[in-house]
């Protein structure tokens, strides 16, 4: 048994042989799987990119078009920029740009609509980045103008004096310096030293040594011998 278009004999219960790929082929193959590595493709033919580049990413296709010097590669990458615009920006704004040029009767490559699109998009974000940052700078200081300040000065102690057994003795001596110097005022004032001066004097009358008792009894009878003595002569006869 024969095949069709060949001289190779096919026995019954064989597997038909598939023919040996071409070396192009192989080449072919071997470049779609080094895409990256893909530059200046220089004069290579139309149909052998047409089966390479619709294997490159936006980046690596940008890649290759700005590489290649001296050949104008969109009558094959246009179709694929055109992909790309309708992929990336939505069928909404692809069909309102094939609207436009229609109306307008102009047509421009995909590639730079998809250039001048992700400008546009780029500066729109910046300008929404910023507003966003501006409201968020906004929130920020509203929020930092309602915060409760600590404040640094201490209050004065709220404890209350205790006078102990007299005025002076036992105050209760604060951390703040306003007690302190309220204590200092007081020790010095005018009205504290003649209270003190005045509990001196009666420590010191309660604790004066009593007269002796013989004494008054003495000093009457001397000053009665005096007076004995002291009468005139003529009496005592």
């Amino acid at each position: 048994m024969k095949s069709k278009g060949s001289d190779v004999r096919i026995m019954p219960g064989s597997v038909e042989r598939r023919p040996a790929p071409s070396l192009v082929d192989l080449c072919v193959k071997v470049v779609i799987g080094n895409i990256r590595y893909l530059g200046d493709v220089g004069e290579t033919d139309s149909h052998l990119l047409e089966q390479i580049l619709p294997h490159c990413t936006r980046d690596q296709l940008m890649h290759v078009e700005n590489s290649t010097i001296g050949r104008d590669l969109s009558p094959v990458t246009d179709e694929l920029w055109m992909k790309f615009y309708k992929k990336d920006f939505g069928e909404k704004n692809f069909n309102l740009v094939i609207e436009r040029m229609k109306k307008k009767k102009v047509a421009f490559r995909w590639k730079q609509l998809y250039e001048a699109k992700t400008k546009d998009v780029f500066e729109a974000e910046n300008v929404a980045a910023n507003r966003l940052k501006q409201l968020y700078q906004k929130a920020d200081a509203q929020k930092q103008s309602r915060q409760i300040r600590i404040c640094e000065k201490v209050p004065p102690s709220s404890n209350k004096r205790s006078w102990g057994n007299g005025p002076g003795y036992g105050i209760s001596g604060g951390k703040s310096s306003l007690m302190k110097k309220a204590k200092l005022d007081l020790l010095k004032s005018q009205e504290f030293k003649n209270l003190a001066a005045m509990k001196k004097n009666a420590v010191q009358r309660t604790y004066s040594p009593a007269p002796a008792k013989g004494s008054s009894v003495f000093s009457s009878k001397a000053s009665g011998s005096t007076s004995n003595h002291s009468k005139p002569l003529g009496r005592r006869f």
